[in-house]
């Protein structure tokens, strides 16, 4: 009896992301109007991408796709609502993505498989025809934990207004210049910055441990990215979280989680043990170096 074959997911193409992603990047074009220039909005802009990216990393990332530790739920509910604001999706949608291309990373499946080119990883991915991006229908497969909660349901489908509310409150303390820095450049520089989590740490950097994917350390992404850039350290362990693993690789992620453990709104951190480590760790004089 002849096997039938397997139903290939069908390639969506997302024509309101691409518009979305294109307005937002218009926007940002004004802070090189000198009207719209004041440090004020400067001040604001590193602030809220400092306090939003902590909600990326340390909130959608590390608390709630991998559950690398506990927080008391009022903690974790603001977390994610600050990583709302970074408008790159509601949490469920974040999550389900994310836990999809560490299922199949750099594979059939990884829904910014970087087999694919820089382009395809940094961004094409989000707009271009893509059969492995996460449709509403198979998420409870993905996310079912975050589809139990009526507050992850709620923020999920309204992570776009919180961005409004917060555009109008810049707009009613500190004028246009501030929406210009506070929300265009912020969200700007913020997307790149995770971007380059999925583009240049599957491209260039060093590899530690064997993980069978192309996932890399990459300083420099590492720096803007709150710690983010220890990628190959994070696909080793993804239950981590602490991804800088050694003394010099900087992780103000963890750093706060710390922080968060000793005023008691955090437990249960996981870490891996030195075994751990030691059982998938390349010996030093065969790190490999890794650039595409």
């Amino acid at each position: 009896m002849t096997k039938a074959p397997t139903a290939q997911p069908k390639a969506r193409r997302d024509y309101a992301v691409g518009a979305s992603l294109a307005v937002i990047h218009l926007g940002a074009l004004g802070v090189f109007i000198p009207a719209f220039f004041s440090w004020q909005a400067v001040c604001v802009a590193v602030a809220l991408y400092i306090i939003t990216g902590f909600g990326i990393t340390l909130g959608y990332h590390r608390l709630l796709t991998h559950r690398s530790l506990a927080l008391w739920k009022p903690a974790e509910y603001a977390v994610a609502l600050v990583g709302a604001l970074a408008l790159q999706g509601g949490p469920i949608e974040w999550v389900a993505t994310h836990r999809a291309h560490h299922a199949h990373s750099d594979a059939d499946g990884d829904p910014h498989d970087s087999h694919r080119g820089m382009p395809w990883a940094h961004v094409e991915w989000l707009y271009r025809s893509n059969k492995y991006r996460v449709p509403c229908d198979e998420r409870r497969r993905w996310v079912p934990d975050l589809l139990k909660d009526p507050f992850y349901v709620f923020l999920d489908r309204n992570h776009v207004l919180a961005q409004v509310v917060l555009g109008l409150i810049l707009l009613a303390i500190g004028g246009w210049s501030w929406v210009i820095w506070g929300i265009f450049a912020r969200l700007v520089f913020t997307y790149h910055c995770t971007w380059l989590v999925n583009s240049a740490s599957h491209a260039v950097g060093y590899q530690t441990f064997r993980t069978g994917d192309r996932s890399t350390n990459n300083w420099f992404v590492a720096i803007i990215a709150f710690g983010e850039g220890w990628h190959n350290n994070h696909h080793a362990f993804p239950f981590s979280a602490r991804h800088g693993l050694r003394w010099f690789e900087f992780d103000p992620t963890f750093w706060m989680i710390r922080v968060l453990g000793w005023i008691r709104l955090a437990r249960n951190v996981r870490i891996p043990t030195r075994e751990m480590i030691r059982r998938l760790q390349v010996p030093p004089n065969q790190h490999r170096g890794f650039s595409t």
